[in-house]
């Protein structure tokens, strides 16, 4: 492993004690399990009844972050269609160790969300330039200048005037609606990132709704399951406003000349619950699978807290289990589990083996909670990829993985990725057609597979 990627302790920490393993895995086991959430939203729901509360949705906007801008256009539906008081806040964004690639994830957002927007009856810009220091102060001035409840009634507005970098648009919404000094300005922006800290959170175009967070408008159809459990639908059909757009899984092997790129990581909960239908969607559709494993983040020293691996960890649970696929008992991979395992991946790949050993290693360690600490319990990720122990054995100490998983970093970086698991699409002369990160984003590449289809019909 690198020298440069040093321990950062804490929620960070790459090589845990026994213990703390111990622990880890007890919380993260009790975090993503149905019951616990189920208690969490029932809990919730008492404590509104007891206090005589109206049914109240939070929403944290950060003007210069594109998922923000999406989410801006779902409000008005959400008012119209549920039985909630919808409050919005300006906040900040992600700061400090919530933060490890600021620049990045806002260059990432525009371009996810040009990709996605359509497909969930948004818009988005095609051609798009970085919101300017002054567009933003302004934007925010504007919001400012309104109340928490009154702010819905113009946040979209606001949004689209900076991100189609309409300037006398956004001019007039000034003229006409007034705008917050500067002092004022700050203090709404101070206070709505308090308050969704508060919420232990720290990311724009968040929504809070009973004690659960939910994440831009690919979390949306979480939310108003909830709201139409919760007996709060306005409209006579329960159709959902914001569904997760299909991933087409049909055998359909004709896209044999584009090769698709996998980048999971052995400690992530997302890569643990995709990994399996991501080889599924690739086989399905006939193209050249290449697993580019990188290690995982903390591992690589990025920074990271606790309140971000609670909400990762019980965001992915919620996913697993809508896609079929739910965690069990959870046992912590980071440190040396994880380096065995990367330490038999070239030996597994010489034998046509090593997706069967990734799988196995994110099955034991997600869903069986084996101890893959030692011999004993990684000794049977390696028989369940259908691999020889002794053999095995002898490949632990191989340290040729160190330079194999840096490259794969440095390729990811390239690409403005560095999350996992990341994707991405390659033509014939590896060319990149497309490129995301996300567990969520595999349907984006079956629709974009579907036009490539078509396109080459013509």
């Amino acid at each position: 492993m690198s020298d440069k990627f040093k321990e950062q302790g804490g929620a960070a920490t790459m090589d845990p004690s026994k213990l703390r393993r111990w622990i880890t895995s007890r919380l993260f086991t009790k975090l993503t399990s149905q019951k616990y959430q189920t208690a969490k939203q029932s809990k919730a729901e008492q404590t509104r009844l007891k206090n005589n509360n109206k049914h109240v949705l939070e929403y944290f906007h950060q003007i210069e972050d594109a998922y923000s801008y999406l989410s801006a256009q779902t409000l008005k539906t959400i008012s119209d269609s549920y039985d909630v008081e919808i409050k919005c806040y300006l906040v900040n964004g992600p700061q400090g160790k919530n933060s490890p690639e600021p620049d990045l994830l806002l260059q990432l957002a525009a371009y996810d969300s040009n990709q996605i927007a359509k497909h969930y009856g948004l818009t988005f810009p095609s051609v798009y330039d970085k919101p300017t220091k002054d567009q933003i102060l302004l934007a925010n001035s504007i919001l400012a200048n309104q109340s928490s409840n009154n702010m819905m009634n113009y946040i979209n507005k606001v949004s689209e005037a900076v991100w189609t970098n309409n300037k006398d648009d956004l001019e007039k919404l000034a003229h006409k609606n007034g705008k917050a000094d500067l002092e004022k300005t700050k203090s709404v922006l101070e206070f709505g990132s308090a308050r969704q800290k508060q919420l232990k959170h720290y990311s724009g175009g968040m929504f809070y709704y009973g004690d659960e967070w939910y994440w831009g408008v690919d979390r949306l159809y979480h939310l108003e399951k909830r709201f139409i459990d919760l007996g709060l639908n306005k409209l006579n059909n329960a159709n959902l406003k914001y569904p997760r757009p299909d991933l087409d899984l049909s055998f359909d092997p004709i896209f044999k000349e584009l090769t698709f790129e996998i980048y999971p990581s052995l400690r992530s909960p997302y890569t643990a619950l995709i990994f399996d239908t991501a080889v599924d969607f690739a086989k399905s559709k006939g193209l050249d699978l290449c697993i580019k494993p990188v290690l995982p983040m903390v591992m690589r020293g990025v920074p990271a807290t606790r309140e971000k691996g609670i909400y990762i960890f019980s965001d992915a649970a919620r996913e697993a289990r809508t896609i079929g696929n739910p965690f069990g008992k959870i046992y912590d991979p980071i440190g040396q589990p994880a380096k065995d395992c990367y330490a038999l991946y070239s030996w597994a790949f010489d034998q046509n083996r090593h997706i069967e050993l990734i799988s196995s290693f994110l099955k034991h360690a997600f869903k069986h909670g084996t101890n893959i600490n030692n011999k004993k319990g990684f000794k049977k990720v390696v028989l369940d990829a259908g691999l020889n122990w002794e053999d095995a054995n002898k490949e632990l100490h191989n340290d040729e993985w160190h330079s194999i998983l840096e490259a794969n970093r440095q390729e990811l970086y390239s690409a403005g990725l560095w999350g996992v698991p990341s994707f991405r699409l390659l033509d014939s002369n590896k060319n990149v057609l497309l490129s995301l990160w996300g567990q969520d984003r595999l349907w984006v590449f079956s629709k974009f597979l579907q036009q490539y289809k078509l396109n080459h019909e013509s």
